[in-house]
């Protein structure tokens, strides 16, 4: 059956409207052809036996005088997008080593399972051909991501054991946590740091202990983590200081013009071809690896000590290899 997602959302369309909906508009909330939408209309109504009506002039609509109504689709039947959330669900499940919840996580990815394959169109062992290739991920530490879960979930601070990389000092750390976050296949927590009186970022995997105080955490209100750790480009965000200006080649910008680097980025193509990106952010560091990778078919233009950084590292690149 072809248009799954596009079906679903057909499905509910009418479901959630009582009065008929004209052609074209559904052919704007779909994103499809009038062709399209009569195959679509054939197949709700023929195959799925859906108690679809049509007038001349109004539109389509469910009639809610059949003894079907109200109608539901058979079996459970996932959107692009909903089932893309589960097989990466499947995924990181997969990805877990054994622990301590080594059985309830087995439980839990038999369910999904069964979920994904009452699905029209999805069979379990077609998701063999679904992969999902991580990058680059550090060592996990299960016991330790339990801890924080529970200090987490419970609102209860922590002391933290931190080797932070930057310095490659180790401190220990009185922390309220806000946010576990899964970024670039590695985890973060975002944490109210009560030795710098401020919200921090720390990488699980530099986090050697973690112990609860017994304390009730600190919690930020929803504005001020937003403001501070998703104002800013990067995991180590910040109220952002900057606002990099960054020239993509006209090749590079095929690709890039289809990213989202920021949410709060500025875009547009350049007379010369070029594609030019502006991104607000506080520290560098992940920035500046960000650009580098792309070498010669990026310029920095702004701001100065950014692309100062940029030369610098060019420079030292070409002493390498000369």
């Amino acid at each position: 059956m072809q248009h799954l997602d596009k079906i679903v959302k057909l499905h509910n369309l009418f479901k959630h409207r009582r009065t008929p909906i004209p052609g074209p508009e559904i052919d704007r909330e779909l994103a499809c052809s009038k062709a399209t939408r009569q195959r679509l209309v054939d197949e709700l109504r023929d195959r799925l036996n859906a108690p679809l009506l049509c007038e001349r002039g109004t539109g389509y609509y469910y009639d809610r005088d059949d003894p079907r109504h109200p109608f539901e689709l058979p079996g459970i039947w996932l959107s692009a997008a909903e089932l893309q959330a589960l097989v990466a669900c499947q995924h990181l499940l997969g990805n877990l080593a054994p622990g301590s919840l080594r059985n309830e996580i087995g439980q839990l990815r038999d369910h999904l399972e069964k979920l994904l394959d009452r699905s029209p169109g999805v069979k379990t062992p077609q998701l063999g051909r679904i992969k999902i290739l991580s990058q680059a991920y550090r060592n996990r530490n299960d016991d330790l991501f339990l801890t924080l879960v529970q200090a987490l979930f419970e609102q209860q601070r922590l002391l933290i054991d931190y080797h932070a990389r930057s310095d490659n000092q180790t401190s220990e750390r009185p922390v309220s946590p806000q946010n576990l976050i899964l970024y670039k296949d590695n985890w973060y927590l975002d944490a109210y740091c009560h030795q710098r009186q401020e919200p921090r970022t720390f990488a699980l995997d530099r986090i050697r202990s973690a112990t609860a105080s017994g304390e009730p955490a600190q919690l930020l209100d929803p504005a001020t983590l937003q403001q501070h750790f998703g104002s800013s480009y990067g995991i180590f965000a910040g109220t952002p200081e900057h606002t990099a200006v960054l020239n993509f080649s006209a090749k590079a910008g095929r690709w890039v013009s289809d990213e989202t680097w920021h949410s709060q980025q500025q875009c547009q193509w350049l007379t010369d071809g070029r594609y030019q990106l502006r991104i607000p952010f506080n520290r560098h560091e992940e920035l500046l690896m960000d650009v580098l990778k792309y070498g010669a078919e990026v310029e920095v233009v702004a701001p100065g000590f950014l692309r100062e950084l940029v030369r610098e590292q060019a420079e030292r690149m070409l002493t390498l290899y000369r």
